[in-house]
């Protein structure tokens, strides 16, 4: 009955207007005792490039596992910077990733520029194995970078290979975190999954991970691995909610794991880019039933520790 109550609620949540969920997403974190919402996994990139990122969500296309997918928060860079304000978020990120090689080095400058205009942003840059990936990962580094996003699905690249290492070192001496969507979720790509990280790791055991979306789906493979190495840490990033839970469950025996690992789990929407809104996260999380001390670590306290906020 819980679930059905959630879709209901759902339904009704994507015609509600923004300013109503605003006020439901305060009310949400305020219950807590939270000064608000940090959150590690939001997209703000080159609109040019983030209206071609819609297009291929439009057009259902094979990384997304062919599923319908419409995108929520479809509106100006400006409008989402004020709707995440809106709804409290103290923190965010600008998740962006390149799909091919040349495009990071121009990416982390607009990054830099969108940080400086938007003082609640954490700086994000991104790479990808390239000759000059250790020369401008660390012009960015020397720019205040504070999270390094890696999309080893789209980029198509394995995240052990050879020239990243020099990089990865780089970003654990610094101790800066790496977003990482390395799961195979929603759709595998050539190298995605736990074995490739688990190389990583073995090389770089104090780099910062930060598993995106858990994992999904091999959510119990990325959880032993934060079990191995105190530095690794998942994002809740579409996880529990209706829509990944309808293709890609979370496993309930993996529940005692997310609990003992509560200190390394961190708040992440994938805002702009859900199927549903951005509510409907928080009450996925609310619904595990792990109690309000491991929600206010989640939502809040984890990320603060680790970005000194």
């Amino acid at each position: 009955m819980q679930v059905v109550r959630e879709r209901r609620f759902q339904v009704s949540s994507t015609r509600m207007a923004w300013g109503e969920e605003a006020g439901e997403v305060r009310r949400f974190w305020g219950g807590l005792g939270l000064p608000g919402l940090i959150d590690v996994h939001t997209h703000f990139m080159p609109e040019r490039v983030l209206h071609k990122v819609w297009g291929y969500f439009d057009a259902n296309g094979p990384l997304i596992g062919g599923l319908k997918w419409p995108i929520t928060y479809r509106k100006q860079e400006a409008e989402r910077t004020a709707l995440l304000r809106e709804f409290g978020v103290r923190a965010f990120t600008a998740m962006l990733y390149p799909h091919k090689p040349g495009m990071a080095r121009w990416l982390n400058g607009w990054a830099a520029d969108f940080a400086r205009r938007t003082p609640d942003c954490l700086h994000t840059a991104t790479l990808y194995p390239e000759p000059d990936v250790e020369t401008y990962v660390r012009e960015a580094v020397e720019a205040g970078a504070r999270v390094f996003k890696a999309h080893v699905q789209v980029g198509a690249y394995d995240p052990a290979d050879e020239r990243l290492q020099q990089a990865w070192g780089l970003l654990a001496e610094a101790r800066i975190p790496v977003v990482m969507h390395c799961g195979s979720g929603p759709a595998p790509g050539k190298h995605t999954g736990p074995e490739p990280i688990a190389r990583v790791l073995a090389r770089h055991p104090k780099l910062r991970l930060i598993v995106a979306h858990m994992g999904m789906p091999e959510y119990e493979e990325f959880l032993d691995l934060a079990e191995r190495y105190d530095q690794v840490r998942l994002d809740t990033t579409m996880t529990f909610t209706d829509f990944t839970e309808g293709f890609m469950p979370f496993p309930h025996r993996a529940l005692p794991q997310l609990t003992a690992l509560g200190d390394r789990i961190l708040l992440g929407s994938d805002f702009p880019n859900t199927p549903y809104p951005y509510l409907h996260q928080l009450h996925a999380l609310e619904r595990l039933g792990l109690g309000q001390e491991w929600l206010r670590a989640v939502c809040h306290d984890n990320a603060a520790n680790l970005f000194g906020l």
